[in-house]
């Protein structure tokens, strides 16, 4: 039996979200004009909540202003262990932390899944000792730099679980000979909480905490 510890990263293990705080903090340390262009990522936000623009498209166009259109693997990977650095240190929650420590001491394989981009995800997941990493992939050009368009699905709702049961068919793990907790914070992760055999609902918000109650999944707050 494999027993596996899936957990979301933004506002689950983290206090706040970091996409924006990643990009604000790349384009400062690469390009800070790029920074008088954060205006255009807030009017393309209301164009999301407005439907108008998908989460995908928004992820896109976000990098593509703030970064560039294409960097190399090398400098990414710079920007990327910096801002992961400075996040393992003060933004992860204490008792995500201390759920992380009882899990691992558990016996259970630690999966992070997350809708964040890879590049960065995976770099905070090494700090925390996480086992695997499931994320937002981005594609690459011809000379391996990597673009500000998306790889596949963004790993979102239910492309999560998908990406999910495709890693663990990739690594040789049946469902039924798994037992998974799963932890997370937001309703879009209803997918995955339900598919688990256990599921947390994490500093959930609203729709999640009234979903929860009709599911029966635990609350925690780690806040």
């Amino acid at each position: 039996m494999q027993f596996l510890a899936i957990y979301d990263m933004d506002k689950t293990i983290t206090a706040a979200p970091t996409w924006t705080r990643f990009l604000a903090m790349a384009a400062r340390s690469r390009a800070p004009w790029r920074l008088a262009l954060f205006p255009a990522v807030g009017v393309a936000g209301i164009g999301y909540l407005l439907k108008l623009i998908d989460r995908a498209g928004l992820k896109q166009f976000s990098q593509r202003l703030l970064l560039g259109g294409a960097l190399s693997a090398d400098e990414m990977a710079r920007v990327a262990q910096a801002f992961a650095a400075h996040e393992a240190v003060h933004g992860v929650l204490q008792g995500a932390r201390a759920q992380i420590a009882a899990d691992r001491a558990a016996g259970y394989r630690l999966v992070m899944a997350t809708a964040s981009h890879g590049y960065y995800a995976a770099a905070i997941g090494r700090l925390l000792g996480f086992d695997d990493v499931i994320a937002t992939e981005a594609k690459r050009d011809g000379q391996g730099r990597i673009l500000s368009l998306i790889e596949g699905d963004n790993c979102y709702g239910p492309a999560k679980l998908r990406r999910i049961e495709g890693w663990m068919a990739a690594q040789g793990i049946a469902r039924g000979g798994a037992h998974v907790r799963a932890y997370s914070d937001h309703v879009s992760d209803a997918p995955l909480l339900g598919w688990a055999d256990e599921g947390f609902a994490v500093n959930a918000h609203g729709p999640l905490r009234r979903l929860a109650a009709e599911r029966g999944w635990p609350l925690l707050d780690w806040r």
